[in-house]
């Protein structure tokens, strides 16, 4: 295998094929024993039927050869995970997983795999990555991938709906899904009164302990009629989409509670677009963008964006706003800057670690608005080590510092008790010194109005 052929690091597990890098271009290896299901899901207006839905990602044949194919799927700007998503988009892209294997019945395949980790978001909306993930259905055999839709899938969002969405990032630590009967643990007794929930969850959990303390080395296939089957899909896809999760949050209506005026904020947006602008980017993150009211200002100028927020209600508002207005060119995503996403799964490198898909991304612009003191006083991160995380991944950093004067630091400050006189080093004059171990300063402006300081600093 040339070099270049590789695999990639999260691409081992499927005998059907992998992707690898060519350059800068993902592309798919199908080996033999997948071509039979290939070319009747190619011949058969399978694939295309998907693509046109904006179901499926789309594809190119790149070479046929008697020992392999090799496609080239569109490019998708950034990957996202299901600890990065918020609970709409996690719903959203169980749904898809559920039209997938409906579509595919219907025609007389299956979705052999339902994992969360084969779909992202792409273009406003979830998009199925794994071409080779569809098999022929065989009469009578069960959905071979039910349990990993609701290890990956139904278990989390019921658990979302009690626990809150902070559930989704058990995901991290569960990267085949959360196993069956710790859901089963934590959702409420009153849940087995619900004939979806017992069915789904409960009496799976029971059925797999059964299984467990019976097994004797023989395998036995269940049947299912492919009636029967659609059914319970029907179900799963019925309780999903009327599914919803209440929870408050501290930043969900954050310019709400924005301690500046209209006139101020009005140019604080102004300074931003241009700033930025002048820079002529085409890849751009916004890092505790809360809902995307800066970044939008951007889109039309700018190839892609990515919108970061510790806050799930506010990823979630920001979402909803891209599915409305058809924001193809903007990314919502969950990300908490002081505890970054880490590699996951085999080797640490099945998925990769936020600062590994930062640095690949490679954004022109990074804005990070409003956002050092959180980093600083509530992460007690000093400066120095905050200009070293923003400089992992970005050529030019437009950041605003609020001084001490501004409310909102001295609400955090307020919060240290003994150990205030600690942070007697927050302020403008370290803030500049920390950061020039690794920018240099192009531009520096107060924002009219406020106790705040906008920069652009370039990467040295």
């Amino acid at each position: 295998m040339s070099p270049k052929n590789n695999p990639h690091q999260s691409s081992f597990r499927d005998p059907s094929g992998y992707v690898f890098r060519d350059g800068s271009i993902l592309r798919r290896v199908i080996h033999p024993i997948y071509f039979p299901q290939y070319q009747e899901l190619k011949t058969s207006g399978f694939f295309q039927s998907l693509i046109k839905k904006g179901l499926l990602i789309a594809h190119e044949e790149t070479s046929v050869e008697h020992d392999k194919i090799i496609i080239t799927p569109e490019e998708i700007p950034f990957i996202t995970n299901p600890y990065e998503w918020s609970f709409e988009q996690y719903k959203h892209a169980a749904l898809l997983t559920l039209q997938l294997q409906k579509f595919a019945l219907s025609k007389g395949f299956i979705l052999k795999d339902a994992s969360a980790y084969n779909v992202t978001f792409h273009k406003g909306k979830p998009i199925f990555m794994d071409t080779l993930s569809f098999d022929f259905y065989e009469e009578g055999t069960p959905w071979r991938a039910y349990k990993q839709f609701i290890t990956h899938f139904f278990g989390p969002l019921v658990l979302a709906k009690y626990h809150g969405t902070e559930i989704f990032k058990m995901m991290l630590t569960h990267i085949d899904g959360i196993p069956v009967k710790l859901i089963s643990s934590l959702l409420p007794r009153k849940t087995k009164l619900s004939s979806t929930l017992y069915t789904n969850i409960h009496l799976l959990a029971k059925m797999e302990s059964k299984h467990s303390e019976d097994y004797n080395g023989e395998t036995k296939t269940a049947k299912l009629s492919k009636k029967a089957q659609s059914n319970i899909l029907e179900s799963l896809f019925g309780y999903l989409k009327d599914l919803e999760v209440k929870e408050t949050s501290e930043w969900g209506n954050y310019y709400n509670k924005t301690n500046y005026d209209a006139s101020s904020f009005t140019e604080k947006k102004k300074l931003v677009r241009e700033w930025t602008l002048s820079l002529f980017p085409k890849r751009v993150i916004d890092m505790g963008g809360n809902d995307g009211t800066f970044g939008r200002t951007l889109l039309e100028e700018i190839e892609h964006l990515i919108v970061t927020d510790i806050d799930s209600n506010a990823v979630n508002q920001n979402y909803r706003q891209v599915k409305k207005n058809k924001e193809t060119r903007m990314l919502p995503m969950l990300c908490d800057v002081l505890q970054p996403a880490p590699g996951i799964g085999f080797n640490n490198t099945e998925r990769e670690s936020l600062l590994n898909r930062l640095n690949n991304y490679n954004p022109d612009v990074t804005l990070a608005l409003a956002l050092i003191h959180h980093i600083t006083l509530s992460g007690n991160v000093p400066f120095e080590k905050s200009a070293e995380f923003f400089s992992k991944f970005s050529s030019n950093l437009i950041i605003e510092f609020p001084k001490r004067e501004d409310s909102w630091v001295a609400s955090l400050l307020s919060r240290k008790g003994e150990f205030l006189n600690h942070f007697d080093f927050y302020n403008e004059e370290n803030f500049e010194k920390g950061y020039k171990n690794y920018f240099s300063f192009e531009k520096k402006q107060a924002i009219p109005g406020t106790q705040r300081i906008l920069y652009l600093l370039k990467r040295k």
